[in-house]
């Protein structure tokens, strides 16, 4: 098999987490006074952290340092810490599909922007941690997606080509991502993609569960010799 890992986003790709995320962001709208947002909103402002969530929540077109927006995030993380993974559910196939990766013999890894203090508890709490060999959050290093560092990274402690690793995510951060660092990748149509249609982002294929994309690997084309880094 020309792959040897697969790296996987966290929020609309392994777990729908918009129940938990709305829920934490619409306290911390109330808090500040404002109205809160239909859930249906909120889900697309997720995939490029919580700061650009919060900022986009406050009607700032991103990630902001005002004032308010500082404050709004310091309320954001205290509530969305007692609501992360009340309500969170593992998408259909996900586990399958994991586990399917471990028995083939393949790395796997949860990349996302998600900060590590949420990660870690997240993916415990759904035992989703004992199916992964590392994660890299959205704080883990310098960069974050769509930047190719995190992929970069794994690929690098994997000790394998970007070339043999399979990125599956769910919006153009993942797509972007994984074409700047050189690998191929799969999105799934379930997912968070900030009002984008997933099949207008250029991925190699469009799977509809982590179990398909299993199955599509082994007839995935082996890269030309000297292609590879």
């Amino acid at each position: 098999m020309p792959i040897k890992a697969v790296l996987i986003d966290l929020d609309g790709t392994l777990l729908d987490t918009v129940p938990d995320l709305a829920e934490a962001a619409n306290v911390m709208l109330a808090v500040l006074g404002r109205p809160t947002l239909p859930v249906e909103a909120i889900r697309d402002f997720v995939g490029k952290g919580i700061p650009n969530l919060v900022g986009r929540c406050l009607g700032f077109p991103g990630e902001s340092d005002a004032p308010e927006a500082r404050q709004a995030l310091a309320v954001f993380w205290r509530h969305y810490a007692a609501a992360n993974g009340r309500r969170t559910r593992i998408y259909p196939g996900v586990l399958e599909g994991l586990r399917a990766m471990r028995a083939a013999g393949l790395k796997t890894a949860c990349v996302t922007n998600k900060a590590a203090a949420f990660t870690g508890p997240l993916l415990e709490a759904t035992g989703l941690a004992a199916l992964l060999d590392l994660t890299v959050s959205g704080d883990t290093l310098a960069e974050k997606k769509p930047h190719p560092l995190p992929f970069l990274h794994i690929c690098s402690r994997f000790g394998i080509a970007p070339a043999e690793a399979l990125v599956v995510g769910d919006s153009r951060n993942d797509v972007a991502g994984a074409r700047a660092a050189g690998c191929p990748v799969f999105c799934v149509p379930y997912g968070y993609s900030e009002g984008e249609d997933v099949r207008d982002l250029g991925a190699d294929a469009i799977v509809a569960t982590l179990e398909e994309a299993v199955s599509r690997l082994a007839n995935f084309p082996s890269p030309p010799r000297g292609g590879l880094g």
